[in-house]
C-alpha cells in the first residue's frame, strides 16, 4: 500500500468534514469529473478520428453490494497518472491539461483535484478502474481514504473511467438513500442536469401486463434553455421553464436574456414574477439567482449577482470565469462577480428603459408589483442609488389622473415651480385632502405618495432637475395668506389650541374651514411612519391652517368662550381626520352642542330647588311651533 503523503492526510480530512457542508454533492462532483475526462478526449477527437465515439456517462446501482458506479469513456488513466492524479490531493487532472494544451476553447470544470474525495462523505471505500484511450492495460485505485491507496492491474474492455464508491453503513447518517433510482433522479436533475453529454441509468419501468422490466433512461436535458439559439426556442418554452422551475402556476410578467462575452463571458436569463412570492416582504426571503459553472449547478440562490432592490427577479447564470473555492459551495468574492453582477443590473435597468418608453403597460405591471422594493432600493443606503432609479419611479399624478415619472411631471412645470406632492394611505384618500383645492384652482399637478418611503425619498433626493420638492401639507410653503384684520381670531384660536397646534392663515383652502399641516422637518406622514416603527417620540410641529374667507370662520367672530372653544376643537379634529388621525374623545361632545346649539340642551335644576313654572326665554325660541296645517284625518 502506497501512503497518502502527510499534508494530503491532512487536506483529507479537511474535504471529508469541512470543506464540504452537503454530503449529496459527492454525485455532482464524479459526474463533472467524468464530464471533463469526455471533454479531454472530444478534444483530442479534433485531430485523431480514431479517438471519437459516443461520448456518455453512466451509473450503476448494486443494492445488495451498496455501491454506485459513474463510469465514462472518456480519455482515461494510466497507472502513473492515477498515482499523480489521485494519490495527491489537490493535484488536478484537468488543470495540468489546460496548461498543457495552452489556451482552448474547451470549457472543463474541475481545476482543483479535491472533488474526487468528496465521495468520501458517503463512501467506507472508493475503488477507481481506468484505461487510458490508445493503451491496453487497464490498472485499478483503490482506497478507504484514512492511510493510503493500492494501485493493482485490472481489466477494462474499453479506454474510460468508472469509479465504484461502497457506502457507508446506515446510523446517525442515511447513506441508503443513494442507492434508490428517484434520489439519484433528483441529484442528477438538481446539479447535472446541463452536462453536455447524457447521463444514463437503468431503471424500472412497469411493462404491458404489471410485469416489471428494465430500460436505460437518460436522466438530464443536457442543453440549457438559456443557451438555445432564440431560433429554437418554442413560443412559450421560456414561460414553461419558469413555471416548472420556479414552481410558479403561473407565466412570468417579463424575461431577459443575455450573452456577454468579453473580460468576463457569462449567459443569463432573468425572470420577473407575476406577483411578489409570499415571503417577499418578510426576513425570511432569500434572493439570488441560480450559479452554474458551464451547466454544473454552484449554488442555488447566490445574493451577490442581483442588487436588494431587484430581489425579486429569478434566474440563472452561467459562466466559465469563475473564481470557486475548492468545494465549489461558495464562491471568492473577486472582480468577476462583481463584474457579472453590475452587467446584470444594468441590463435591467437598460430593459426597464425600453418599457418606459415603448410598452408602458408592462412597466406599470411591473411597477404595481415590485414599485415598492425599487424605492426602497432608491432611498437605501442613504440614497446611494437615488440618481441610478429616480427615473424608475412612478407616482399618481392628481392632474392627469395617472401614473407619471418625476421626469415627466417636471417637464411642464414652470422654471423653479416646485415639485408638489401629498402623502396618504391610498389614493383615494389623498384626493379628498382639503389642500388639494387650491393647487386644482390654481393649474397645479400633485404628485401623490402613498408608500412609506416616498416622502423619505423626496426629502432626500430634495430636488430635480432645479425644482424642489414641496408637500402641499407643509406648513412652512412659504405662503402668506393676508389677516385682513382678524389677527384676534386667529390669536383665540392658538390659545384654545395651547401645545397642541399653532394656527395660520391660509389660501390654500376653497371649501374647506381648515386643514392641518407641518412645519419644521418633520411632517405628519413621516411622523405616523416613525410611530409605526416604535419611534413614537418623533413628533410633527402641527400648524392649523384656517381659511378666513370660510362662513364658518367668519361666523367665529365674537362668539362667547364657550362656543368659540367647542367650534376649535370641531374644525381640529375635522382637520385631524382629514389627515387620516383618530379624533380626540372631546371630540363627540363638542359637535353634538355645535349642531344642537348650547342653548337646546336643558341644564339640570338645581338641588331641592322647585322648577320654574314658566318657560326659560331659551327655551321657547328652542321649542318647535305648534302647525297651523290640518292633518289628512282633521281634513
Amino acid at each position: 500500500m502506497k501512503e497518502f503523503k502527510a499534508q494530503s492526510k491532512k487536506l483529507l480530512d479537511l474535504v471529508v468534514n469541512s470543506i464540504y457542508v452537503n454530503r449529496e454533492i459527492f454525485l455532482r462532483e464524479l459526474i463533472s469529473n467524468a464530464s471533463d475526462a469526455l471533454d479531454k478526449r472530444r478534444f483530442m477527437s479534433l485531430t485523431d478520428s480514431s479517438l471519437d465515439a459516443e461520448f456518455c456517462i453512466e451509473l450503476k446501482v448494486d443494492k445488495k453490494a451498496r455501491t454506485i458506479t459513474v463510469s465514462d469513456n472518456g480519455v482515461g488513466m494510466t497507472d502513473v497518472e492515477l498515482e499523480e492524479n489521485l494519490g495527491v490531493i489537490a493535484a488536478s487532472g484537468t488543470e495540468a491539461f489546460k496548461k498543457q494544451q495552452g489556451k482552448t476553447d474547451e470549457q472543463l470544470i474541475g481545476q482543483f483535484g479535491v472533488g474526487f474525495y468528496s465521495a468520501f462523505m458517503v463512501a467506507d471505500k472508493v475503488t477507481v478502474v481506468s484505461r487510458k484511450v490508445k493503451e491496453s492495460k487497464a490498472f485499478k485505485w483503490e482506497s478507504d481514504g484514512v492511510e493510503g491507496f493500492e494501485i493493482t492491474s485490472a481489466e477494462r474492455g474499453s479506454a474510460g473511467t468508472d469509479v465504484i464508491i461502497t457506502l457507508k453503513k446506515d446510523g446517525d447518517e442515511n447513506y441508503s438513500e443513494f442507492l434508490e433510482d428517484m434520489k439519484l433522479r433528483q441529484l442528477v436533475k438538481k446539479y447535472s442536469d446541463y452536462i453536455r453529454y447524457p447521463i444514463r441509468m437503468l431503471t424500472e419501468k412497469q411493462a404491458d401486463g404489471g410485469a416489471k422490466a428494465e430500460e436505460m433512461t437518460t436522466l438530464n436535458s443536457m442543453t440549457p434553455v438559456w443557451k438555445k439559439p432564440k431560433s429554437e426556442l418554442g413560443e412559450n418554452e421560456l414561460d414553461e421553464f419558469y413555471m416548472h422551475e420556479y414552481r410558479d402556476f403561473r407565466a412570468p410578467l417579463m424575461n431577459i436574456s443575455t450573452r456577454v462575452e468579453g473580460a468576463v463571458d457569462y449567459t443569463a436569463l432573468l425572470f420577473i414574477p407575476s406577483e411578489p412570492s409570499f415571503d417577499y416582504y418578510t426576513k425570511d426571503y432569500k434572493r439570488g439567482l441560480s450559479l452554474y459553472c458551464n451547466g454544473v449547478l454552484i449554488m442555488e440562490r447566490c445574493e451577490e449577482l442581483v442588487p436588494e432592490y431587484l430581489g425579486f427577479i429569478r434566474g440563472v447564470v452561467d459562466t466559465p470565469d469563475l473564481a470557486l473555492n475548492i468545494s465549489r459551495e461558495t464562491l471568492q468574492h473577486d472582480r468577476r462577480l462583481v463584474a457579472i453582477a453590475n452587467g446584470l443590473e444594468k441590463k435591467v435597468l437598460s430593459e426597464f428603459d425600453k418599457l418606459i418608453k415603448n410598452d408602458r403597460k408592462k412597466y406599470e405591471s411591473i411597477f404595481e408589483q415590485f414599485g415598492k422594493a425599487i424605492k426602497f432600493g432608491a432611498y437605501d443606503n442613504f440614497g446611494a442609488n437615488k440618481d441610478k432609479l429616480k427615473d424608475y419611479l412612478l407616482f399618481y399624478s392628481d392632474a392627469n389622473k395617472k401614473l407619471v415619472t418625476i421626469k415627466e411631471y417636471v417637464e411642464k412645470l414652470e422654471d423653479k415651480a416646485p415639485i408638489l406632492y401629498a402623502c396618504g394611505e391610498t389614493s383615494d384618500k389623498i384626493s379628498m385632502l382639503p389642500q388639494l383645492e387650491g393647487a386644482r384652482e390654481s393649474g397645479k399637478d400633485v404628485l401623490y405618495f402613498t408608500d412609506t418611503v416616498d416622502e423619505f425619498f423626496a426629502r432626500l433626493l430634495k430636488e430635480y432637475d432645479g425644482h424642489k420638492f414641496e408637500n402641499v401639507a407643509s406648513g412652512d410653503d412659504g405662503a402668506k395668506a393676508k389677516t385682513d384684520g382678524h389677527e384676534e381670531l386667529l390669536k383665540r384660536m392658538e390659545n384654545k389650541l395651547s401645545g397642541k397646534a399653532t394656527v395660520a392663515a391660509t389660501d390654500k383652502l376653497k371649501s374647506y374651514p381648515v386643514c392641518l399641516a407641518a412645519k419644521g422637518n418633520i411632517s405628519l406622514e413621516m411622523e405616523r411612519v416613525m410611530e409605526a416603527m416604535g419611534g413614537g417620540g418623533v413628533k410633527a410641529d402641527r400648524v392649523l391652517q384656517v381659511n378666513l374667507e370660510h362662513p364658518i370662520v367668519r361666523s367665529m367672530e365674537g362668539m362667547d368662550d364657550a362656543d368659540f372653544a367647542d367650534m376649535v376643537t370641531v374644525l381640529y379634529n375635522e382637520a385631524l381626520l382629514a389627515e387620516g388621525y383618530k379624533p380626540e374623545t372631546e371630540f363627540l361632545t363638542a359637535l353634538n352642542r355645535v349642531l344642537g346649539g348650547n342653548a337646546a340642551v336643558p341644564k339640570k335644576p338645581a338641588a331641592n330647588k322647585a322648577a320654574p313654572k314658566k318657560q326659560s326665554t331659551a327655551k321657547k325660541a328652542s321649542a318647535p311651533k305648534k302647525s297651523t296645517a290640518k292633518t289628512a284625518d282633521e281634513k
